[in-house]
């Protein structure tokens, strides 16, 4: 018999064909993808290993109830009538996430309250107790996620966010987010296949996340701890055999990752986190300009990078922007050059045209990841054949 069952991994907007990437490559069986969303089966121990090792997922939640609703009365009774001995004593605590899209509810935070309260007095009529709520570090965290009159009620394998992948203790400005960073490697076709260069690094998320795909690194490796372990059917013995396994599967990388930022603080900064994240042996952070660099290799070169956008950092986006575009054609033959923005004005100012555009969100910010192709001597050159 199958101890297989359904789970749900969250994603970032436009990531979804590639998580359902990942989770098939990791084994994941009925894989299906949704809107910001994965829907798959698997066993116990897959969920571990999904969790340690997705790098496009920011949670893992586990179906265990589904139900229509008309109103909060509804769902109280629904809840109140669940049987939550399986996974809460009154001795332990809890949290609620809601997330409602429908016009009979009127506010998340009301939704998670009824919740709250249908599970408190149920304990409390059974038992004679109520478990607490703890909503920084709970026992169990409950998601529920209404849509129309359908309310799914799931468990969160993960607790926090899998974007808190452990290693990044010191941040600048304006950070990229670790799940946006690996999805838009994986978008970009990074696989380890060469040099890798982020000439406006920050605090180094995008050439760590790089390395981490490049060595197969399960990207959670460094994480304090997932919610899955304060369950009461958690596993130890399995969870290390799940994190023994996805060590055994990390591979050597031959090539080159380097990050460059021409702000000192910046540059200590991204020390610090590729020091946290172990992989010191295989990234280079370097005090740079790069409108002043040129390409350090004669090897081809995959170039991914998040410059300012004008948000929270105040740059002359005509300038700027011209500066990108002639720093590439000027001094990185045999590039695959992508960056993110959400400036899309700006984009006129690079001065190359485009080979590929792809639509992505950094955090609520419309944005698109574009990729310009620069030709090692000319573009004719390149197709030109001999007899």
């Amino acid at each position: 018999m199958s101890n297989n069952f359904r789970m749900v991994a969250k994603t970032l907007y436009g990531f979804e064909d590639i998580l359902a990437r990942e989770l098939r490559n990791l084994g994941a069986i009925n894989v299906t993808p949704g809107v910001r969303n994965v829907s798959f089966e698997g066993d116990t121990g897959f969920m571990y290993k999904a969790n340690l090792c997705l790098r496009t997922a920011i949670k893992i939640i586990k179906p265990i109830k589904h139900f229509k609703v008309k109103n909060e009365d509804d769902l109280y009774q629904r809840i109140y009538a669940m049987d939550w001995s399986p996974y809460l004593t009154a001795d332990d605590t809890f949290a609620i996430d809601a997330t409602i899209f429908s016009d009979a509810f009127s506010h998340s935070l009301y939704v998670a309250q009824k919740t709250k309260d249908a599970i408190a007095d149920s304990f409390r009529d059974r038992k004679g107790r109520r478990p607490s709520v703890d909503l920084e570090n709970p026992d169990l965290r409950i998601n529920i996620h209404i849509h129309k009159e359908h309310c799914n009620v799931s468990l969160d394998s993960s607790g926090a966010s899998l974007h808190h992948r452990g290693y990044r203790t010191a941040t600048n400005i304006a950070p990229i987010n670790e799940v946006l960073a690996a999805g838009l490697l994986l978008l970009s076709g990074w696989d380890g296949q060469c040099d890798f260069l982020d000439p406006m690094c920050g605090s180094g998320t995008i050439p760590i996340e790089a390395a981490m795909i490049a060595c197969n690194i399960p990207p959670n490796i460094n994480r304090k701890g997932f919610a899955f372990e304060k369950w009461k059917d958690f596993d130890p013995s399995l969870y290390e055999k799940i994190i023994a396994s996805s060590l055994n599967k990390v591979r050597e990388f031959p090539f080159s990752i380097t990050g460059y930022d021409k702000a000192p603080s910046a540059v200590q900064k991204a020390r610090e986190n590729v020091a946290n994240a172990n992989l010191s042996d295989y990234i280079q952070i370097e005090q740079k300009n790069f409108f002043l660099s040129q390409k350090a290799t004669e090897r081809h070169l995959h170039l991914l990078f998040n410059p300012p956008y004008g948000e929270r950092l105040p740059v002359e986006m005509e300038e700027f922007y011209t500066h990108i575009g002639n720093t590439l054609k000027r001094g990185y033959p045999g590039t695959d050059a992508w960056l993110i923005t959400s400036n899309l004005e700006a984009l006129k100012f690079v001065g190359l045209r485009p080979s590929a555009k792809i639509k992505v969100y950094n955090s609520h910010l419309e944005s698109r990841l574009v990729k310009y192709a620069i030709y090692e001597g000319s573009k004719k050159a390149k197709y030109k054949t001999t007899s």
